[in-house]
């Protein structure tokens, strides 16, 4: 068992590094005109530096990697999303231009990211039957579908909610809270480590970010979130073997996952590719409902604090 002032230390490590190493990233970005431009989706009005996930993306590593006991999950997740992160940034660079990265080449990295993961031997392997209490492991095929679908869903679903100053890395914190509590309730300690750099390095970045913002992390940021959180869920809370271990990280990751069931079902029912970026998810709703951008983010985080507290509650009732 890993001593309660180890967390503490990684989460700090993993703060600092992020906070520190925004300002000098926000210059790099303004230098070489790396910066996200205002258009008629966009809700800032001024250029803002497009950047900020490399400093996510480094202090979760760095942090990570020497605290928390660099294995087989941390390689995995460090080669993984690499591939995110450089696919991102490839992305956000076409938007500094002005012009938009097409899907595919996005969408194919994403699942080769997954694929890394699985090389790793992180993955779905397989669930309890609650009525006949016996463990169906799935064949190869499906574990690789069930782990890849996984993936690519969550990696997108978190840069979907990358739309508002400090919702994504908020809401990437409060998940990896989730994460972490699950982690030692099931006795995984070095998940639970890479939850707590996780959540370190996004509330680090948080600050800079958080309305209104000074840097963006852009989808190379936003995308690395999401495929740690989604990486961490299949190495912790689905290896607990259980109908529960379903539905646990489902409602840990529960608001982007909500907004991406809103806003696909409804760019389906209007005939429109779910993938096209418009004005239609949860946080533009509730601004045009009259919500400030600040009371639209702390709205939203307090529904991904119910929802990460019922996961809680959920894994405590199945102990």
């Amino acid at each position: 068992m890993i001593p309660y002032w180890y967390y503490v230390m990684s989460f700090v490590v993993a703060f600092a590094l992020a906070y520190a190493t925004v300002p000098f990233i926000r210059k790099i970005a303004l230098r070489t005109g790396f910066v996200d431009k205002p258009n008629h989706r966009k809700i800032h009005k001024e250029p803002i530096p497009l950047l900020g996930g490399l400093a996510i993306y480094v202090s979760f590593v760095l942090s990570a990697g020497f605290l928390g006991h660099a294995g087989q999950t941390f390689w995995g997740i460090a080669v993984g999303g690499f591939v995110i992160f450089g696919i991102g940034v490839i992305d956000d660079f076409y938007k500094t231009r002005g012009r938009d990265f097409k899907a595919w080449p996005k969408f194919l990295m994403q699942i080769i990211a997954a694929v890394v993961l699985i090389l790793f031997q992180i993955r779905i392997s397989g669930v309890n039957n609650p009525f006949h209490h016996t463990y169906y492991t799935f064949p190869l095929w499906l574990s690789v579908l069930a782990t890849v679908f996984w993936v690519v869903a969550i990696t997108n679903m978190m840069n979907f909610l990358d739309g508002v100053d400090g919702l994504a890395s908020g809401l990437a914190a409060i998940s990896a809270v989730t994460l972490f509590f699950i982690a030692l309730l099931t006795g995984q300690y070095v998940i639970a480590i890479l939850a707590v750099c996780l959540m370190g390095s996004s509330i680090g970045f948080l600050r800079h970010n958080f309305h209104p913002a000074r840097i963006f992390m852009g989808d190379a940021g936003a995308t690395f979130l999401g495929y740690v959180l989604a990486a961490i869920a299949v190495d912790g809370a689905f290896k607990s073997a259980t109908l529960v271990s379903i539905i646990v990280p489902v409602l840990a990751l529960g608001v982007p996952i909500l907004d991406t069931i809103w806003v696909v079902a409804r760019r389906f029912k209007e005939n429109r590719p779910f993938y096209l970026a418009d004005k239609g998810h949860t946080f533009h709703m509730l601004m045009k409902s009259g919500l400030s951008q600040v009371q639209t983010v702390a709205f939203l985080y307090l529904l991904g604090v119910c929802f990460s507290l019922a996961s809680i509650v959920v894994q405590l009732a199945a102990h």
